[in-house]
């Protein structure tokens, strides 16, 4: 048999009438059920289960995100209704929301105990009609510093320093836990208290408090340090057996061989935290025949040694070798040692070799000594000397030089791709190789080759590479002058020293930039000035015949159109929107090539070329806008050739 509960609480059983069980739980309302029933159904089992529960209204008030009247379930507790209602706004409390039934407050919920020692004591189930109110929160404050958990708290007006503290997490392990600093707002001005470790337990917190916890100081109160050519160098405790530098020899496991005993240098700090230096014959000390040094705290004992002292001995070797660079010094390194230990010759190097070396010019009649340099010249091959002292040995701080081959020559190509007959690597066999040549070696452009459409793309090299990078910085720096000036970051030259600083940064990053060709001077003129001379890895790249014309940059609307052989600057910029000749004047083109020229100055409109109209010197919004779409645009127009010359 089985039976559902009214929604007034009520179970009826067959044989037996209704049975009340409004407000009781699943466990209790079962107990009931069996008492009641026990004596006529002993022989049958009663189970009693949740199907579906009842629904309850509770209103949220206050100082929360979504205050109303909320349909909850019959199990709903306060966490519920107020994640329902979005939880507490800025000034809303954590610590005190209260819970009113029939006009009566039924409880007081502290989150803050939930949050940090998991007690649930005041989130009680709800009830039809409850309402939970949301106070403004009483105290907020500030603690910084060294303690674990750093951060905005709420506090009660009872509550005090310490409580704060443990809400905080406690000290960290490098917090001054004597004194804890207070600043607060006392109406008129500030206050600052410094609370004590006693007085933490009673020192009550204000609403708008800051509470910082200052770390300990980096000084040590028992310590001495030994450094260098000991066995164990570290930090020591003073006292004890370390209370002299012997103990404090002995505490270390003694000193290394190559220790300098004789000249040990000890740091000892004064009273006013400055340094002295003492001078320590470790040697007689530990022999017996030297009084022992008494330790203080925060002394150094250095202890140097004689490898310290071999390490700054040092050979350099310079030019044509695999490695050229700084070297330790060893004792017997001959010259053939040196360069096998960078890495051999390179296949660029001359046979001579230079090595210099300081020598010390002591004159009878004088008592000084100068530095002179004596230079010795040999000659290598396969890294060994054919010509000069065989085994020559070096000295410390000889400097060798290795020279080039000046009849060697590296090998270099170019590449020429796009319309022409033979795309390709070609070498560059002459002293100075142009456009002109390579045309020769791949048999010349196709009749599909733009007329004013090729180009070079080279790569920086480091010199060009400095001087874009002085470019960009010099560009930043005038831009922040202007506006430090009350210049308006929005003014043409601003925008223009912005807009240069771009395509260099740009041109840095891709390490490309482009070289316009004249392809007709390089086909009628070959060895003319406008026959451009190739570098080592330039792309010559010959475009394609293009039939439109591209009208951008300031202008209403930005288009790309039909080239018409015989029209003028006039109608292309109609085309775009723009009709005025004031606006005319200031366009450039910019051919397939990448050379551009001013209208004002005789441009001619060429198939492929774009038309660019500048923002002038003007603070109008829309024309701000047409500046930096320019910008954008002709970025993306470079980005574009590159990417695709890399791609070919």
């Amino acid at each position: 048999m089985s039976e559902t509960i009214s929604p007034d609480g009520t179970i009826t059983i067959e044989d037996f009438g209704p049975v009340a069980l409004s407000g009781l739980t699943v466990s209790q309302a079962k107990a009931r059920l069996r008492s009641t029933l026990g004596s006529r159904y002993a022989s049958s089992s009663i189970q009693l289960t949740v199907g579906q529960t009842k629904t309850m209204m509770v209103n949220v008030m206050g100082e929360v995100k979504a205050p109303g009247t909320y349909t909850l379930s019959a199990f709903a507790s306060v966490f519920h209704a107020l994640y329902m209602a979005g939880g507490t706004n800025d000034i809303g409390t954590l610590r005190n929301i209260k819970v009113y039934r029939n006009g009566k407050v039924v409880s007081n919920v502290d989150i803050y105990d939930y949050i940090l020692n998991g007690k649930q004591s005041g989130n009680i189930r709800l009830h039809e009609g409850d309402v939970i109110v949301v106070g403004p929160y009483d105290c907020l404050v500030n603690i910084s510093g060294k303690v674990k958990r750093p951060m905005f708290y709420e506090m009660k007006k009872n509550e005090s320093l310490k409580t704060l503290l443990q809400y905080a997490g406690g000290f960290t392990g490098d917090a001054y836990k004597k004194t804890v600093r207070v600043l607060r707002k006392s109406g008129a001005e500030y206050q600052v208290f410094n609370v004590t470790e006693f007085d933490m337990s009673s020192f009550r917190i204000s609403d708008e408090d800051s509470v910082s916890v200052d770390s300990i100081l980096p000084r040590y109160e028992n310590m001495v340090e030994l450094r260098g050519a000991a066995f164990r160098p570290g930090l020591y405790q003073i006292g004890g057996d370390v209370t002299t530098v012997k103990g404090l020899i002995d505490m270390a496991d003694g000193i290394k061989e190559e220790a300098l005993t004789e000249h040990a240098v000890m740091h000892r700090m004064k009273a006013d935290r400055t340094l002295e230096v003492l001078s320590i014959n470790l040697k007689g000390i530990m022999d017996g025949t030297v009084a022992d040094v008494p330790l203080r705290n925060e002394d150094v004992l250095f202890i140097p040694s004689k490898k310290e002292t071999n390490d700054k001995l040092v050979l350099k070797i310079y030019g044509e070798v695999q490695y050229p660079g700084t070297y330790q010094y060893a004792d017997g390194t001959t010259l053939e040692d040196i360069v096998l230990q960078a890495g051999g010759l390179k296949e660029s190097a001359s046979q001579t070799v230079k090595v210099s070396r300081r020598t010390l010019d002591s004159s009878n009649d004088s008592k000084t000594s100068d530095v002179a340099t004596q230079t010795f010249e040999m000659k290598l091959k396969d890294g060994f000397v054919i010509d000069g002292e065989q085994g020559f040995v070096l000295q410390p701080y000889d400097e060798i030089y290795v020279t080039k081959d000046p009849l060697f020559k590296k090998l270099t190509n170019v590449t020429i791709e796009g319309e022409v007959f033979t795309e390709g690597t070609f070498s560059m066999s002459q002293t100075v190789t142009r456009v002109s040549d390579v045309l020769k070696m791949c048999g010349g452009v196709t009749s599909r080759a733009a007329r004013n459409g090729t180009y070079i793309m080279r790569k920086m090299s480091e010199e060009e590479k400095r001087q874009l990078f002085n470019k960009t910085s010099e560009n930043r720096a005038a831009r922040a002058y202007n506006i430090a000036n009350g210049q308006s970051a929005s003014g043409g030259n601003d925008k223009q020293i912005f807009a240069d600083s771009l395509f260099t940064e740009y041109a840095l990053k891709t390490n490309l930039y482009k070289v316009a060709v004249d392809l007709q001077a390089s086909l009628n003129n070959p060895g003319s000035e406008s026959d451009v001379i190739l570098r080592d890895g330039d792309r010559i790249i010959v475009e394609e015949a293009r039939n439109t014309v591209r009208i951008s940059g300031a202008v209403p609307y930005e288009n790309t159109v039909p080239y018409v052989e015989g029209k003028n600057i006039k109608y292309y910029m109609a085309q775009g929107g723009s009709r005025g000749y004031k606006d005319r004047k200031w366009a450039y083109i910019v051919y397939q090539n990448g050379t551009a020229q001013m209208v004002k100055d005789g441009a001619k409109v060429e198939p492929g070329c774009e038309i660019i109209l500048p923002e002038r010197n003007t603070t109008n919004n829309s024309q701000t806008t047409a500046l930096w779409v320019s910008i954008g645009s002709t970025i993306a127009t470079m980005a574009a050739v590159v990417v695709s010359a890399m791609k070919k």
